[in-house]
């Protein structure tokens, strides 16, 4: 990004970044002049001639004795430019799309899903084979509002294996996990609410919480779960509604919740006006589940979401929301005035995978190869003085140090021009705070050409560091 060339370009910038962000919305009075030199340090002078100049421009108007106000229809909604701004590197829009877009011949170890040939393509096959035999209305009609009553049935036997009592009408479909969570949100915040997430997150949680214009507040993660007094103290300081993380395995630490820890939680959330949106995207790659919030809680404040887009098919999108069922009602209709009918074909193929013998087999397979890429993927981290946060017990994620305090933006944005994309440790940290930390992939680490581009990247010295040696 450019920076603005004088003093009065700056402020300019500033209010046009704000009026972008719908952080000042039409008819809304800016700051006086006087207020805002207070606030930027800036002459009155300079802040007059920038009010001015954006006038001129037609973004906000003069009012005599009443001060400048803004004008016009609401922007269009750009993500890309609300909140504090970031090195496209750790930007997680940015990071998202640099792995959803590049060809096949660009490695991925920064991605969080499993190459497609580890994926159950076999139960897909069944699943669609078994669709093209299905009647005219499961080829061509809506689903209901909750979705396919069979799958719905399936999922509460499976929440029940983690200790989640939820019927098959606490349990609605929907078109994906960060669906859910994006009627979760339309349903329970408005814009200026408080949202924890952990700290680190998953990054695509900072992007959706952006489009709902809240405000998202860190909590420190640990080996064991949040940090709980951080905890306490979010709760005090902002009156949070939402707190959004991870079940199971965690994104992107792989750490997981110890049951001190979820007690300790709900303690904190039973005195408060706290809902806890868990997402167990990643339950069936645990060898022993750990402990689940909604399963202590019994779905009285806690939302359990889920999809089957890692062990499945990321390409049949299909994901869930167990709640208490006077929510899972109202979700529904909002549900039916968002997107109408469920995806309804989606769910039979998936159902049909789901329940055909070879997916256990699946399952079992895939927990094998992730612990022997595990395994080989820290060997090779290590050797190149790659250090784990911690080793997970199960799981593809790996939250890595790098050595002599590299900065994983700047190693990121070297390999990409070599093929390789990674993950940068500030794009998964409201605070920033994760500059020198990679989250790695072990499924999509085995190409040797990876460590190859990490040597070679790790080898060339930092551009301060040249400075300070008179390179």
């Amino acid at each position: 990004m450019t920076p603005p060339a004088t003093r009065i370009d700056a402020v300019m910038t500033a209010v046009r970044a704000k009026i972008t962000a719908r952080t000042y919305l039409p008819g809304m009075r800016l700051p006086s002049v006087r207020a805002q030199a207070r606030a930027l340090q800036l002459s009155v002078s300079t802040i007059v001639e920038a009010y001015e100049r954006l006038a001129a421009e037609g973004l906000i108007v003069a009012r005599p004795g009443s001060g400048f106000y803004v004008i016009g229809p609401v922007a269009p909604l750009a993500l890309a430019e609300m909140g504090p701004p970031r090195d496209r590197q750790v930007d997680p829009l940015w990071l998202a799309r640099q792995s959803l877009e590049q060809d096949a011949s660009v490695l991925k170890p920064g991605c969080g899903w499993l190459p497609d040939d580890w994926m159950y393509v076999d139960g897909i096959r069944r699943g669609l084979r078994h669709a093209a035999r299905s009647s005219a209305s499961a080829l061509a009609g809506y689903a209901t509002p909750l979705g396919l009553p069979p799958l719905r049935q399936l999922l509460a036997r499976r929440l029940a294996g983690h200790g989640i009592d939820a019927a098959p009408e606490q349990i609605m479909l929907t078109e994906s996990g960060s669906h859910a969570i994006d009627l979760i949100c339309r349903f329970l915040l408005e814009p200026g609410d408080t949202v924890l997430i952990d700290d680190p997150c998953y990054f695509n949680f900072l992007a959706l919480l952006k489009a709902h214009r809240v405000q998202v507040v860190g909590v420190p993660y640990t080996a064991n779960g949040p940090d709980v007094a951080a905890f306490a103290a979010a709760l005090e300081a902002h009156s949070p509604r939402l707190y959004i993380t991870n079940s199971g395995i965690h994104n992107p630490t792989g750490a997981v919740l110890s049951p001190a820890t979820a007690h300790r939680l709900l303690s904190l959330a039973e005195h408060s006006d706290l809902v806890i949106v868990e997402d167990d995207l990643f339950a069936d790659f645990e060898h022993t589940p750990a402990p689940r919030l909604a399963a202590f809680d019994g779905l009285s404040r806690v939302i359990q979401v889920g999809s089957f887009s890692k062990t499945l098919s990321a390409a049949v999108r299909c994901g869930f929301i167990a709640a208490r069922g006077d929510w899972i009602e109202q979700l529904a209709d909002l549900k039916i005035a968002t997107s109408f009918g469920g995806g309804r074909l989606a769910a039979d193929i998936l159902h049909t995978a789901l329940t055909y013998s070879g997916y256990r087999r699946h399952v079992e397979s895939i927990r094998t190869r992730l612990a022997v890429a595990r395994a080989h993927t820290l060997a090779r981290l290590a050797a190149l003085g790659i250090r784990p946060w911690l080793v997970p017990q199960a799981g593809m994620l790996l939250w890595c140090h790098l050595p002599d305090g590299r900065d994983a933006a700047t190693l990121a944005r070297t390999c990409l021009a070599d093929g390789v994309v990674l993950a940068p440790g500030n794009a998964f940290s409201p605070s920033l705070s994760a500059g020198g930390l990679l989250r790695f992939n072990a499924a999509q680490a085995q190409d040797p050409r990876i460590f190859d581009v990490l040597r070679r990247a790790l080898r060339e010295r930092p551009a301060d560091a040249r400075a300070v040696a008179g390179d």
